[in-house]
């Protein structure tokens, strides 16, 4: 059996969740979260998350299914969503894809390697190795071992940076090697129809993104982190969770580490940077549909555009 699902990917900002609601009132779809913050329970503001009555509405899946202090994998991701998307399509539905972590989109389409799993004492040398020495020097010498990948990793983001390594350290081999050889791709019957919303105007998305943050400021995601630092007291800025953009900024600002005004502007690069890097990959690919229109970033334009062309899909015979 051939199954069919859409991909509606973007950078963050660019409107996917309220589009994708708007469709689910019109096609049968059940929602499928590709976001790497929308998992974890607890984390609503700064993932912009639907709200309870939209979850109950329309079906959503791989949204809150984690706490903050648990971590979830690609590969996790690979095998859930792949369950979800021949599941959905048993009911005579059509799983909708929607969110911004292209590495997970990216193990759909082109399926992930065989790498081997984490080895937990290896994972604490590199990190006692970062206490003693600091994270720079940690970077550096991922960027000595296997310098296409440190390329691919921000110094920040510690999480990449120790698997990078652990990965060398298991199999003498750099892990971006190991990424383009011997993939799985366990969606090879699934027929993916994919759609983005990139504007060719950046400006316009950079305001939304820094209007965006500010918008979640005022809606209580500082109250919503010092909730977060309360009810899971193991929780720290190394944790996955509060690494992602935004909450990152705002849990050093609590800390004292930044004052308000340095949250805000680290908070809004660091959004613009992974705007960037999202709209880089997705150029990159070539079975996708743009429906940015006008450079304008309008969701009744952006709803006209992608019903239009879901209506004369013949893959998806609706």
């Amino acid at each position: 059996m051939k199954y069919k699902a859409i991909g509606l990917i973007g950078p963050t900002a660019t409107g996917k969740t309220e589009l994708a609601l708007k469709l689910a009132n019109i096609y049968p779809l059940e929602i499928i979260s590709v976001d790497s913050i929308l998992i974890y329970k607890d984390m609503n503001i700064g993932s912009s998350k639907p709200s309870n009555q939209d979850l109950e509405v329309v079906p959503h899946h791989l949204i809150n299914i984690l706490l903050p202090t648990e971590t979830y994998s690609v590969a996790s991701f690979l095998n859930d969503s792949v369950k979800l998307i021949k599941e959905i399509n048993l009911k005579n539905k059509i799983p909708l894809l929607v969110g911004g972590t292209m590495m997970y989109f990216n193990a759909l389409i082109n399926g992930i390697s065989k790498l081997p799993t984490a080895n937990e004492e290896i994972r604490q040398q590199i990190i006692m190795d970062a206490q003693k020495n600091g994270w720079d020097y940690v970077y550096n010498k991922l960027i000595e071992l296997d310098d296409l990948a440190a390329t691919r990793i921000t110094p920040n983001d510690h999480q990449r940076i120790i698997r990078a390594l652990e990965v060398y350290y298991l199999t003498g081999k750099p892990i971006s090697q190991m990424q383009i050889q011997d993939k799985i791709n366990i969606a090879k019957d699934i027929n993916f129809v994919n759609f983005s919303i990139i504007p060719a105007d950046r400006k316009i998305l950079h305001q939304r993104i820094n209007q965006r943050f500010i918008t979640m400021l005022n809606n209580g995601l500082i109250n919503e982190v010092e909730q977060l630092r309360l009810k899971y007291n193991t929780l720290t800025n190394m944790h996955t969770a509060i690494k992602s953009v935004g909450y990152y900024q705002v849990w050093n600002f609590l800390d004292g580490i930044i004052s308000y005004d340095e949250m805000v502007a680290q908070a809004q690069a660091a959004t613009r940077q992974l705007a960037k890097r999202q709209t880089t990959w997705l150029n990159s690919m070539n079975s996708i549909t743009n429906i940015a229109n006008d450079n304008l970033l309008e969701i009744d334009k952006l709803f006209l555009q992608l019903t239009s062309k879901l209506n004369a899909s013949a893959e998806l015979n609706m």
